[in-house]
C-alpha cells in the first residue's frame, strides 16, 4: 500500500475477498475492491541502479499473488510548467 496503492477492481476469485463474496452470493462472481499483493518489479534496467536496486523501464513487470499484472503503459518523462 505505500508504493502501489488500491485501484480498480479486482476480479481473480484466487483473492480471497473475491471468493468470499462469489460464494455469498451463491457463485455469480463479485469483484471486490483490488489491494494487490505484490513481488518485486522484474526485470528492471541492467543499466542504471536506484537505491542499490534496478530502475524500473518499459519492459519492467510487477506480478500480483492473485494473478494480475502490473506494468508501466508510459515509460517516459514529462515536464509540466508550475505558474
Amino acid at each position: 500500500m505505500t508504493n502501489i496503492p488500491t485501484f480498480g477492481m479486482c476480479m481473480s476469485i484466487a483473492n480471497p475477498t473475491v471468493a468470499a463474496a462469489t460464494a455469498a452470493a451463491l457463485g455469480v462472481l463479485t469483484p471486490m475492491p483490488c489491494i494487490p499483493v505484490t513481488a518485486p518489479w522484474v526485470p528492471g534496467s541492467a543499466t542504471c541502479l536506484i537505491g542499490g536496486m534496478p530502475a524500473l523501464n518499459s519492459t519492467s513487470k510487477c506480478m500480483c499473488s492473485w494473478g494480475g499484472v502490473i506494468q508501466i503503459t508510459f515509460p517516459g518523462q514529462v515536464t509540466t510548467n508550475v505558474p
